[in-house]
């Protein structure tokens, strides 16, 4: 059995972390069909898949390839046929592609936490706003109350005095 650890791929000549993984994939099934000497075209030709997209995997050329889901369908033959450990090599190219998902989930996540924060600080500006003008209005209607109708608060007995009328 072959290990992905094994294969030596260079970053540098791939632009995202996708092609990088089905690069990964396509040396490791290139090593492994060369170690059983067969060919591009015999092994093609068994799988009844066009040897130009045989190539293309192992090269990680996905421009040259069909749907990603085609993609993961024909790998998992091409690993299926090589008797390599299919499970492992899947379970990379899936990893590969929920960082990709955790990544952007992420950044969404953050988008969103900002966006509440924005919105908070103007619940926060608009809660303040509300006391002071209830504050005012308050203010307002007291003003009101005690001038328009000053007649029931100035027959009133101050406290002080009906304690000294019942004593």
């Amino acid at each position: 059995m072959f290990a992905l650890n094994e294969i030596k791929s260079n970053p540098e000549d791939n632009t995202n972390r996708e092609q990088f993984s089905l690069k990964r994939i396509g040396n490791l099934i290139k090593e492994a069909r060369l170690s059983r000497e067969q060919s591009v075209e015999e092994l093609a030709s068994d799988l009844k898949i066009g040897s130009h997209q045989l190539k293309a995997i192992e090269e990680g050329n996905e421009e040259e390839l069909p749907e990603k889901v085609f993609i993961k369908a024909m790998v998992r033959r091409i690993t299926q046929k090589l008797k390599l450990d299919t499970e492992f090599i899947m379970n990379d190219f899936t990893t590969e592609r929920q960082e990709i998902k955790i990544e952007k989930k992420v950044e969404e996540v953050a988008k969103e936490n900002n966006k509440t924060k924005k919105s908070n600080n103007l619940s926060s500006g608009g809660f303040w706003l509300f006391i002071l003008i209830s504050g005012f209005l308050g203010l307002i209607a007291s003003y009101l109350i005690f001038n328009l109708f000053p007649e029931p608060f100035q027959n009133q007995t101050p406290k002080q005095e009906l304690f000294k009328k019942t004593k």
